[in-house]
């Protein structure tokens, strides 16, 4: 089936096209029977079961037949701006060959939370999307029994046709556009959804990505494709420490460079950073190469603020102190750890160390503002155009009204690109030029370089057997530096929703658990990271659990699914997690069954318990996040301490099945992202300066690293599409990492407990 066209499109250019005779239907208006000055609800508490109810914030038709859905949420190639369309289009009937996607501006107001994060898009949507897409049929239906004159029971839409039953009559929707415009919004308990038997598009891989034909033909436009008239190019030199900023600084040598226009000082960042630029020295010129000429030519002389003795091998080291003794914040206490432990027939204990990762996007940040008559409008490749509507006003001294901010497709984003700090240069730099339009990008130095850094983790694991090798006792004990850090002075425990990703709920059937949290200060930008906390925690945790198997002389997948336990649901809170990713602990139970179904379905996938050649091993974790269910089952082949994964399994139970084949390609994304993880990637720190600067430095997985094989298992799809829908684009991550590094133990006896593998096994 062919795809929907993608546009993108300007706040002004949207409304200017929707004036031409399109069917908008009341666009921000209350349904029937509510008051006028009531507020709309907006956040977590409004989101899964209401949001707003009428359909013209998503749907447009136009005269000629023509549905135009807008999306809210940034696409970096989750697939987001397709799923919305389909679930949209499957309710109202329409034809996909006459379905458009438009991409909406940051707009809190009128769109509700548009932060693509959290994995939560379908899990916020789905239900609104479709409640969208029925209104908006029934409006349409209502429109043509009017012009018949016959009863609104006799007619139905479909297929971009509204059918009278009795005398065989049709009109399509884009005849009905105009009528069906000043029809009240149906209430929200008259609206009959389709059956799921009756899904054309949801459910299905019929549908293509709607963004395919502009990749593939070079016309999608990302923050770095993005041109305006008249417009300047520049980037910035930045201090190289954390906190560090200009002592001083030549640019004579800059702006004697032909096309170099003018050379900027930002004001260096304050503590806590938040999304502040790090200041530093902005070159502006007629393109980017002139404007990195210029940066090349400057002279600048630091002073390196608070972090110059940061380095990360020494940091390891006091993590590894942090967790050595009980010196943390009991962060939960269930039964009596310290009886069950000191009664163990047997004591098993591992550490386990995570480095510093970068986001590294194929698209480094870039972001275009211009200012026009105390109006600014910026066009940027980013996660969350709210926050940066909001930034960008209050660093500019304007109102937010004042700001329109324009989503283009992003090259990846993994986090990186949901805080604006790049976003706010781009405006500082156009107020510096008068308004002028100016473009700044980030090259890949800087942005592994300057990023917000997935954070460093050391965790160690104690655990306590009985004589038959079940565990008795478990201690987790965890040091990180927490991405509140960003936001206020001197954190230095992990925030709620850090220890609820992984640690506080994952589902085990042990009596005796005591998990603490040692303080653990900050020295680089702390800052989302694809899954985030889940990495640490499932590393530690799914290979723990494998050494206990090991020690108890069990398999794997057995001793894994014994912790996991019998089938039951557990609410969050019970085991300390007071955030659940948001939502209401009674909605989202933890339900151990669904994660042993995975498990068992990663394992059936690789053929579990097949006989190994030497030299080549089995790997299996399950891990639960973002209100998903997922496992892997990798095969690894160590030779002269090189180690290759020639095949995956990888399952997933996500509640529902809204875009199969979206699904499967975040899998399969996880699982390549996760073999960098676990074989090659690591930022390091030495004197406050990060050592990587380019691919070159900070490897990630290449074709020739790639499992030959990838199998990805869709488990426990609700055909109904009643259960809670759970996240897809980071719950895959996870368990990657521990699943091979447990086959490289089972292929070569020696165990993972520090990343990046490396040449850890070549010594």
């Amino acid at each position: 089936m062919r795809a929907a066209q993608i546009t993108n499109v300007s706040r002004r250019s949207l409304l200017g096209g929707i004036g031409a005779g399109a069917f908008v239907l009341a666009v921000g208006l209350p349904s029937t029977g509510r008051a006028q000055e009531e507020e709309p609800g907006f956040g977590p508490d409004a989101m899964p079961n209401g949001w707003r109810d009428d359909p013209s914030t998503f749907i447009a038709i136009a005269p000629d037949g023509t549905v135009t859905v807008t999306c809210h949420r940034s696409e970096m190639g989750q697939g987001v701006r397709t799923s919305i369309a389909m679930v949209i289009a499957d309710e109202l009937g329409a034809d996909w060959d006459k379905v458009r996607v438009a991409q909406a501006p940051g707009n809190e107001e009128k769109y509700g939370n548009q932060d693509t994060d959290g994995s939560r898009s379908l899990r916020h949507f789905f239900m609104p999307m479709r409640r969208a897409g029925a209104a908006a049929r029934v409006m349409l239906e209502q429109a043509a029994a009017s012009r018949w004159g016959v009863p609104v029971s006799e007619v139905s839409a479909d297929r971009h046709t509204v059918t009278h039953a009795g005398s065989g009559r049709t009109l399509g929707y884009g005849e009905l556009a105009e009528a069906a415009r000043d029809l009240e919004v149906p209430e929200r308990d008259s609206l009959v959804l389709k059956d799921p038997s009756a899904f054309r598009y949801i459910g299905t891989d019929r549908v293509g990505l709607v963004d395919n034909s502009g990749i593939t033909t070079g016309k999608a436009t990302y923050g770095i494709d993005v041109r305006r008239d008249g417009m300047l190019y520049a980037v910035v030199a930045r201090p190289p420490v954390y906190g560090g900023r200009v002592k001083s600084y030549d640019d004579s040598a800059a702006l004697a460079i032909e096309g170099v226009e003018k050379v900027v000082k930002i004001d260096p960042v304050e503590f806590p950073t938040e999304f502040a630029p790090l200041g530093g020295i902005a070159v502006i010129a007629r393109n980017t190469y002139l404007a990195i000429q210029g940066r090349n030519a400057l002279t600048v002389e630091w002073e390196s603020g608070p972090n110059a003795g940061y380095d990360s091998e020494t940091y390891r080291e006091t993590l590894s102190q942090a967790v050595s003794s009980a010196s943390g914040t009991v962060i939960r206490e269930q039964g009596d750890f310290d009886k069950a432990f000191a009664g163990a027939a047997q004591v098993v204990e591992a550490e386990y160390y995570i480095p510093h990762l970068a986001q590294a996007p194929m698209e480094p940040p870039a972001a275009v503002v211009e200012i026009r008559d105390g109006l600014v409008e910026a066009w940027a490749c980013t996660q969350a155009p709210q926050v940066t509507r909001l930034r960008l006003a209050e660093r500019l001294g304007l109102p937010a009204e004042a700001v329109t901010v324009n989503v283009t497709l992003l090259g990846g984003g993994f986090g990186r690109k949901s805080k604006p700090d790049f976003v706010l240069e781009a405006g500082i730099l156009s107020q510096a030029m008068g308004g002028t339009p100016v473009k700044l990008t980030w090259t890949r130095e800087d942005d592994i370089q300057h990023g917000y850094y997935h954070t460093v983790s050391v965790e160690r694991m104690s655990a306590g057997l009985d004589a038959t090798g079940k565990t008795m006792a478990w201690r987790h004990r965890t040091a990180a530096p927490t991405i509140g850090s960003i936001f206020a002075p001197d954190p230095t425990q992990k925030l709620p929703f850090e220890l609820g990703m992984g640690l506080l709920n994952m589902p085990l059937a042990i009596e005796n658990i005591r998990a603490e949290n040692p303080a653990a200060p900050a020295h680089v930008r702390i800052g989302w990271y694809r899954s985030v906390s889940n990495i640490p925690h499932a590393f530690a945790i799914q290979s723990f659990a494998a050494e206990l198997a090991h020690a108890a002389g069990r398999d794997q997948k057995d001793y894994l699914l014994e912790l996991i336990g019998p089938p039951r649901r557990v609410t969050p809170t019970v085991q300390g997690d007071v955030w659940n990713y948001g939502e209401d602990p009674d909605l989202y139970l933890i339900d151990t069954g669904r994660m042993a179904a995975v498990v068992e379905a990663a394992a059936e996938g690789i053929e579990w318990g097949r006989e190994m050649t030497q030299g080549r091993g089995l790997g299996i974790a399950g891990h639960y996040s973002f209100l998903s269910y997922v496992a892997v089952a990798a095969e690894a082949e160590v030779v002269d301490g090189a180690v290759t994964v020639p095949r995956v399994s990888i399952a997933i139970d996500c509640g529902a099945h809204v875009n199969p084949d979206r699904i499967r390609s975040q899998m399969e994304g996880a699982v390549i992202m996760g073999l960098g993880q676990a074989l090659m990637t690591e930022v390091s720190f030495a004197e406050g300066r990060a050592q990587q600067e380019n691919f070159d430095g900070y490897l990630i997985p290449r074709m020739e690293n790639a499992p030959k094989r990838i199998d990805v298992h869709l488990v426990g799809g609700d055909a109904t599409y009643g259960r809670p829908l759970g996240g897809v684009g980071e719950p895959g991550l996870p368990p990657v990492v521990p699943a091979i590094t447990n086959a490289v133990f089972a292929a070569s006896g020696k165990r993972i407990r520090r990343l990046p593998i490396a040449d850890q096994l070549r010594s």
